[in-house]
């Protein structure tokens, strides 16, 4: 049976750091702007860390 392939979408959206916490970038900063606060945007520009919940199925997707 062939090796199973990762998720190219996954790979290109997380970061498995040392620690072995998942990282991310945060939603909602593609369009409509003009309506977010500057403090709302500036802190969407900062990365946060994938929810523990959320931590296994990510970390399947990426290893395949």
């Amino acid at each position: 049976m062939p090796k199973m392939k990762s998720n190219s979408s996954a790979k290109k959206r997380f970061k498995i750091k040392k620690s072995g916490v998942i990282k991310r970038n945060k939603q909602n900063r593609r369009h409509i702007l003009t309506k977010k606060s500057p403090s709302r945007k500036r802190g969407l520009r900062k990365a946060t860390y994938v929810s523990k919940a959320d931590e296994k199925n990510i970390r399947e997707l990426i290893q395949g």
